[in-house]
């Protein structure tokens, strides 16, 4: 896709997340130390999962690249933001801002499916036992893999697709830390009601609706299993309890951020902070906490990595 010629825009000024340049560095200090404890953290659940052959289930090869993926995606925004918490001018170019968006959504996008196709794994090992091993056959995982990436990769473009149809003649202070759909449309020296209106059907509203159905979903999941009486009933309770707290940190932002196009509240760059660079790495790691099949398989590799 080309830029259009009305684009005179060549860089966007990022405000960034706050102005207090103590304060800024008090950020960066805790931003380091959350990532250097907590990012090792989400490629030593890939690696266990990989490494083990008892986490062969579809839930642990659907939970590997679920650590992935919010890795990958807190690689889009922290760093730069790191960076940009050191120097004076926060700067970053037109077709940079493009990318950060590009990666942004297509990651995001791909993590809201996998979370839909983590819902259906669980619903199926539940409240269809008998069928699981045939429905969730590696060629069904690998072939959702693929279909999650795709719908990620096609609500990407579609993002990127009303961002480059715009005119950008000057104002070009954004008022975030990172490039992202909302405040990028407001700098438009156009009228962009229409492309608002895209933007919430695409991200927002589809957000909502993945958002509802995975509640009634897991509903659904939690009354078969309150009605049953089998030994797995405490698992089945706990695991399912961990989709739902991650669903809640992946959907309830998405929710506030898309939703509301029209109006710049003064909540929108905390939950985007939260977003974009606390939540993506929590979330692996509060699934790994709740799983003691992970958790034991990461004490032995740990232990003979330690010994060795």
């Amino acid at each position: 896709m080309e830029i259009r010629n009305s684009t005179v825009v060549t860089e966007f000024v990022l405000l960034g997340l706050i102005q207090s340049r103590d304060i800024q560095l008090l950020v960066f200090v805790l931003i380091l130390i959350f990532y250097l404890i907590i990012l090792p953290g989400n490629f030593l659940i890939i690696l266990t999962i990989r490494s083990d052959p008892g986490l062969s289930a579809p839930l642990y090869f659907f939970l590997g690249n679920l650590a992935f993926l919010d890795a990958s995606y807190s690689f889009i925004v922290a760093p730069r933001m790191l960076a940009d918490f050191l120097s004076e001018k926060k700067v970053i170019s037109y077709r940079g801002c493009i990318t950060q968006l590009f990666f942004l959504h297509f990651l995001g996008g791909g993590e809201g499916l996998l979370l839909v196709v983590m819902a259906f794994d669980r619903y199926i090992a539940i409240c269809r036992p008998l069928h699981y091993s045939t429905v969730m056959s590696p060629r069904t995982c690998y072939a959702l893999l693929l279909t999650l990436w795709f719908g990620g990769f096609v609500h990407s473009i579609i993002q990127v697709a009303l961002i480059l149809r715009l005119p950008f003649c000057g104002p070009n202070q954004l008022d975030n830390f990172f490039c992202d759909v909302p405040q990028v449309i407001k700098l438009a020296c156009t009228n962009t009601f229409v492309v608002e209106l895209l933007m919430v059907f695409n991200s927002g509203l589809l957000t909502l609706l993945c958002f509802l159905g995975l509640l009634v979903s897991y509903a659904v999941i939690l009354w078969h299993v309150y009605r049953s009486s089998s030994e797995g009933k405490n698992k089945a309770l706990s695991t399912c309890t961990t989709h739902i707290i991650i669903i809640f940190l992946m959907f309830g932002p998405a929710i506030f951020i898309y939703t509301c196009p029209f109006r710049a509240l003064s909540a929108d760059k905390v939950v985007s902070f939260f977003h974009t660079v606390i939540f993506p790495l929590m979330n692996p790691v509060i699934y790994t906490l709740r799983n003691q099949e992970v958790k034991s398989s990461m004490r032995k590799l740990l232990s003979r990595h330690a010994f060795c």
